[in-house]
């Protein structure tokens, strides 16, 4: 018996602080929520090394998600779809009646913000988590895509490209690295426009049509590199499908003339560009504490590559964008809904540990992240062309004009 205590005792000794507990505002009424000290598990992040080999697998992860954040009800990603559109039809038909110059830019910012939450509802579709029905995940996923002139089968299968090789610097498909070789082999043009903010956050429709540097084929073509033979009738279902929004659109031009058309649709439309652009590189990119590693070769897993992206919290906008931000988890998981992602990845952190890269908190608007993307876009230039672990590297020579720019 003595023995035993005396075990039981050293285990207690051995065990890290209980965490303070600290009071935070939510749901209108004072509840009290355990808030982890940075060193409440022994985590020192000044020394963690973010590419090296996990201590986890990711079956274990996959065992720490509660088993109903799998579930798919389509029901439940209907009623989004409806909220969504509804919105939608509103500030359209409102802004259409109140036609002033002093709401027009007001309208663009909210309803190209709504036309992003309607891309990540055809974003579920593509990944299977919007229901366990193909032919519905394809229906909608068309209806949606199409209307914002995403080409939903093209950006489907190259999607899944990026998700099955995230973290890996030839074979990922979204924000890919530029290897030395490939960044000084750029014309001066090419590369103003993508280190140079604001052209990146409106690379999204040039990417569908020609892809990223370095990379050949179009999103709309289904004999393009992107696409298996096998694949091929459904690209051309979806270019088809994106040919007659085209076509829709120019009918209305006719109708109510070009001008109130671009303030109805243009507008928006590259303000949910924007939002796109910006959200899938901060994905990716510009994480304050450490740079993300990039993979090839024998270093390269499914794990490690998930665990390269990064989770960001974009205040109000979270839920109306269907916390796109709470990335890592879906990126390893994407079958998880939406609707989900935030309880499984409060379930899996205590696996992930320093792995997972906890989000500086946003106020109602995520102003913060704006030095993130503009840091990252003027340091992150590109990667070694040999090397299984490599991190980005900067060119000296890139804002050497003018050196407030190295600021």
């Amino acid at each position: 018996i003595r023995g035993r205590c005396d075990k039981e005792k050293k285990v207690l000794l051995r065990r890290p602080p209980l965490p303070r507990l600290q009071p935070s505002f939510h749901h209108f009424c004072f509840v009290m929520e355990p808030k982890l000290a940075p060193s409440a598990y022994g985590h020192d992040d000044s020394d963690f090394d973010p590419s090296a080999p996990p201590p986890f697998r990711l079956g274990e992860i996959r065992a720490a998600i509660p088993q109903h954040c799998w579930v798919k009800s389509p029901w439940r990603s209907m009623s989004y779809v409806v909220r969504d559109i509804v919105v939608v039809f509103a500030l359209a038909v409102a802004a259409f009646r109140l036609d002033s110059w002093l709401v027009w830019p007001i309208y663009w910012a909210v309803q190209g913000t709504m036309f992003w939450a309607i891309f990540v509802l055809g974003h579920d579709c593509g990944h299977g988590s919007f229901s366990d029905s193909h032919i519905l995940n394809s229906v909608m996923g068309h209806i949606l895509h199409s209307s914002i002139l995403v080409p939903y089968h093209g950006w489907r299968i190259s999607h899944k490209t990026h998700h099955s090789n995230h973290g890996h610097v030839e074979n990922d498909e979204s924000w890919v690295p530029l290897t030395e070789k490939t960044y000084k082999s750029l014309d001066v043009s090419t590369r103003l426009l993508r280190f140079t903010i604001p052209f990146p956050v409106f690379a999204y429709p040039f990417y569908l049509w020609w892809r990223s540097p370095g990379k050949k084929g179009s999103h709309f073509n289904p004999y393009s590199d992107l696409f298996a033979p096998s694949e091929r009738r459904d690209v051309l279902t979806s270019t088809i499908s994106w040919s007659i929004m085209v076509a829709l659109l120019a009918g209305l031009s006719c109708v109510f003339g070009l001008v109130p058309m671009l303030k109805l649709y243009g507008g928006p439309y590259w303000i949910f560009v924007m939002w796109l652009d910006t959200v899938t590189y901060l994905h990716h990119h510009g994480h304050d504490d450490h740079k993300l590693p990039w993979y090839r070769g024998k270093e390269w897993s499914y794990l490690r590559g998930g665990l390269t992206t990064v989770d960001r919290d974009y205040g109000l906008f979270n839920n109306i964008h269907h916390d796109i931000g709470t990335h890592v988890i879906h990126h390893l998981f994407p079958q998880i809904p939406h609707y989900h992602l935030v309880e499984a990845t409060r379930a899996a952190k205590p696996v992930l540990g320093k792995y997972y890269r906890e989000p500086k908190r946003s106020g109602p608007f995520p102003y913060h992240l704006i030095d993130n993307l503009v840091k990252s876009i003027k340091e992150d230039h590109y990667v070694s062309d040999t090397g299984d672990i490599v991190f980005y590297e900067t060119d000296p020579e890139q804002f050497k004009s003018d050196p407030k720019k190295l600021a």
